[in-house]
Parts: structure tokens; C-alpha cells; sequence
């Protein structure tokens, strides 16, 4: 017979009622362990050829169409397991695979973003000072502007001309490629700049790429050294400067993606928040098999300004996409999205024991702890968030739970310290259940980030446990 709960020791009484934190390490097998190296061998290589939004689409594109996933067609009737994507500008995507009950029952979507901090050129970015030439740069979301001086930068993106021709730009990756980086002052001459607050000491205005210093040979030409780089440019693209007025052009960090630490237990990169996310998720619907619902991997673009524009998921293509799903089926679009359950697939900031003043350490998610739930994201008084309901984490709880997923759950930082937002708000306006999920970070927003292994492939298993679920 079983003890009464009066009956039992105070060791019996903890393991059955308290909720002890412990380190995952502690809780999984050498096999698990294992295969979270082996995953994140994959991330790893997705991390370093896929740094910008266009490429992370082209990769998920390659990705799944290896898997069998076919465009998206509106009219076309679709079966169970058919697989489909919908390619929004090159810079979000939507991936599908048909469950056995269709929509009917509402769908399941794995939402992450696929932007990440970075310096965007200017619209007219190419000057020249003291015989040097130099690019100007507009910052792209929250960044701390001191940590992008003295790194080495890689150049990403498109130029279109003005006849629609599309021109591919990557430098700075392959070995041999020259690189380009922005310039900070010496010590020896930085008492002024070391008496500023650390958040004004360097300004937007200050973040001009140095791109070169030789000038074409002639001493009479004007603008010498811009005219040279402009040579070089026209004879390797085609472009000339007006070009550069109709192009996406994305510095970014040079650094390739490393284990970190002595047990190579983290990953340290560019570009974790939220590609550590974003593969998981491609991952889980790539290898999806047979899901009851309608299964959906939303990539998107725009999340580290507000989500706002065409390819950010405060627009509305993510819900015309899975209204077409519901019409092709006879399904009110309206019902299909209120019966639906999503994952927004988001980071989350990993306790960092230097920084220990602005967590509060009950509620923070840990290194090797498992994937990280935040019922809530906003700020000042939960300003800005979907605020998940108890019913619906519970349901994540027992889901996980059954799976043998690793998992936690914490706030970002102490209640008056900040705060941040994700997608989950503009999927919950549409009457969605929806609950932020992802991966603990440190150093988030950083040029160079760090995760736990073990967590990016607890990701993995949560995700695709939310898609196979029953």
C-alpha cells in the first residue's frame, strides 16, 4: 500500500512535492548527449552558411525540397503528408506538411525569426576621408554599438540594378577573402572617450566600415580612393553606385561558428538569436512523419525591429498562408486559426553569474538546463506580451514531459531591469494559443553568442514532439 504523504521521510516529501532545479547532465544518458554534439554538427554548419535572412531561406528552400516539399499552390487540392512552402520575398518562409485530420482541428506552428542584429549600409553609403574609403552604416535592432569596432566584418547580400537584375554578394567568409572592420581609438589616446557613459561613447554615425586605402593612379582624379573601390566593385559585379541605392546590404560578423570550452560543450557564434532556434524548427518539420494536424514552420524576418513590413510576422502573410490551407479544405479560416497552438520559437537569456544583479536567480533559465519557457516576454508590467494561458502551458508541459524533453522555465532578468518581446504577441492577436519556447543565450545580441549544446538539440526534441504529438 502506498504511504500516506504524512507517512513519508522529508527526502519522499521533496522528490514528490518540490520542484528542485537540477543541470541536464544529471538527468540524461551518454546517448543523448551524443547525439546533441552530433546535432548541433549540423547547426554549426547551418550557422555558417546561412548568416543573413535571404540565405536562411535559401538554405530552408534546398533543405526541404530535398525532403520532398514542393511550392505552395492555392488551388491545388492537397492530400495527408503532402509537404508544401511559401517563399515570401526570399525572406521568410512558411513550411507545411498535411495531417490526417487536415486542418479542421486547427494547425500547429513553430514560429522563429531569422534576422539578427547587424549594420545595414546606408542608401548612399560610400565616401572617402584622409585617403581612406569608407562605408556608412545604419545598425539593424538592439546592438551595443561598442561591440562591433575592431571585429572583423563579412559583407552579405543583394544589389539590384535598376533594369531588375539580381546581383549575390558575399565576401569576407572563404578563406582568402579580404575582410573589413570599423576602427576604434587607441588607449593611449582614449582618456576622452573613456570618460563617456559606455552606452554614448560611440553613436550610430560613428559605425563607418573601412574598406580601403589605395586610390586609383592618377593625382588629378577626383574622389581617388571611393573611385577605386567603386573599380574594383564594377569590375567583379557590374554595378556602379547608383546601384548601391537599390540594395540589401548586411555586415556581419566574419567568425564561423566554434565549440566552445575545454568539454566543447557550447557553441559559440554569430547569430544564435534566433537561428537557434530557427533550425530546430526547420529540423522538426523536415523530419516530421505522419502528423494528426497540419503541421507549420514559420521563418520569419523582421522580429529584431518590431516585426513590422511585409516579411515580418506583424504583417499578415502567415495568416493568408494558413487561410488557404482552411479554404482548399472547406475550413472557415477564422475557426482553423482559433483552434490552433503555436510554439513562438524564441531565445531566452541564460543566467550569467557576472551579471548576477540583474536576474533574479528562482526565475532564470540555465545553461544545460533544457529548452527555456517564458509564460510572458514584455516588459515594465508585462507590457508587450501574449501572456500565455495556464491551460495551454500545462498541455506544453505534459507534452514534453511525455517526450523525455529537458526543459525549464524563467523571466528575462528581474522585473524593473528591461525586458524584450518576441512574435508571440502578433500570433496571439490572431486567437491563437501560443507560448514562447527557445534556447538560453549568453551574451545575447553580441557579435559573438553562446548556447549549450544539450539545449539546441533539447529544442529539436521539443519542437518535434509538439508536431507529433497525438
Amino acid at each position: 500500500m502506498a504511504k500516506k504523504a504524512a507517512e513519508k521521510s522529508a527526502k519522499e516529501l521533496s522528490e514528490m512535492l518540490l520542484n528542485p532545479r537540477k543541470n541536464g547532465f544529471f538527468k540524461v544518458t551518454d546517448e543523448k548527449i551524443e547525439k546533441a554534439d552530433k546535432f548541433c554538427e549540423g547547426y554549426k554548419a547551418f550557422l555558417n552558411s546561412a548568416k543573413t535572412e535571404r540565405e536562411s531561406v535559401e538554405y530552408a528552400v534546398a533543405a526541404a525540397e530535398k525532403h520532398g516539399f514542393v511550392p505552395f499552390d492555392p488551388k491545388h487540392k492537397y492530400a495527408a503528408g503532402d509537404k508544401v512552402y511559401y517563399n515570401n520575398r526570399g525572406k521568410a518562409i512558411c513550411l507545411a506538411i498535411m495531417g490526417k485530420e487536415g486542418c479542421k482541428n486547427g494547425v500547429r506552428i513553430a514560429a522563429a525569426h531569422i534576422d539578427n542584429p547587424r549594420l545595414d549600409l546606408k542608401p548612399i553609403p560610400l565616401y572617402e576621408s584622409s585617403e581612406m574609403a569608407y562605408l556608412k552604416t545604419h545598425y539593424y535592432g538592439g546592438i551595443k554599438k561598442y561591440q562591433w569596432t575592431a571585429i572583423p566584418l563579412a559583407m552579405h547580400g543583394v544589389v539590384v540594378k535598376s533594369d531588375g537584375t539580381v546581383i549575390k554578394v558575399c565576401i569576407g567568409e572563404e578563406a582568402g577573402d579580404p575582410q573589413f572592420t570599423i576602427t576604434d581609438i587607441l588607449p593611449h589616446l582614449g582618456q576622452d572617450q573613456a570618460t563617456k557613459p559606455l552606452g554614448t561613447a560611440f553613436t550610430g554615425e560613428d559605425l563607418n566600415i573601412l574598406i580601403g586605402s589605395r586610390p586609383v593612379r592618377d593625382e588629378e582624379a577626383k574622389d581617388a580612393y571611393k573611385l577605386n573601390i567603386m573599380r574594383l566593385l564594377n569590375e567583379k559585379y557590374g554595378i556602379v553606385e547608383a546601384d548601391l541605392i537599390s540594395a540589401e546590404i548586411e555586415f556581419v560578423p566574419a567568425f564561423k561558428a566554434v565549440d566552445i570550452g575545454f568539454d566543447r560543450s557550447l557553441v559559440g557564434a554569430y547569430g544564435h538569436d534566433d537561428r537557434v532556434c530557427a533550425y530546430p524548427a526547420l529540423e522538426a518539420i523536415l523530419n516530421c512523419k505522419n502528423p494528426v494536424q497540419t503541421v507549420v514552420t514559420v521563418l520569419t524576418d523582421k522580429e529584431e525591429t518590431g516585426s513590422d513590413g511585409n516579411t515580418g510576422l506583424n504583417s499578415e502573410y502567415m495568416r493568408y498562408f494558413i487561410a488557404d490551407l482552411a479554404q482548399a479544405e472547406g475550413e472557415e479560416p477564422r475557426h482553423v486559426l482559433s483552434k490552433s497552438t503555436c510554439i513562438s520559437a524564441d531565445v531566452t537569456a541564460a543566467y550569467d553569474p557576472h551579471y548576477a544583479s540583474v536576474y533574479e536567480a528562482q526565475n532564470s533559465t540555465y545553461i544545460n538546463g533544457g529548452l527555456g519557457i517564458a509564460k510572458y516576454t514584455g516588459a515594465h508590467g508585462k507590457g508587450g506580451t501574449s501572456d500565455a494561458n495556464a491551460e495551454f502551458v500545462a498541455k506544453i508541459r505534459r507534452t514534453f514531459d511525455d517526450a523525455g524533453v529537458l526543459w525549464q522555465i524563467g523571466e528575462l532578468g528581474k522585473v524593473d531591469q528591461g525586458g524584450g518581446g518576441t512574435v508571440a504577441k502578433f500570433i496571439a492577436n490572431l486567437n491563437v494559443d501560443v507560448l514562447d519556447i527557445g534556447v538560453p543565450v549568453l551574451s545575447m545580441h553580441a557579435p559573438f553568442e553562446v548556447v549549450s549544446k544539450l539545449d539546441v538539440y533539447m529544442a529539436y526534441k521539443g519542437f518535434k514532439a509538439f508536431f507529433d504529438e497525438k
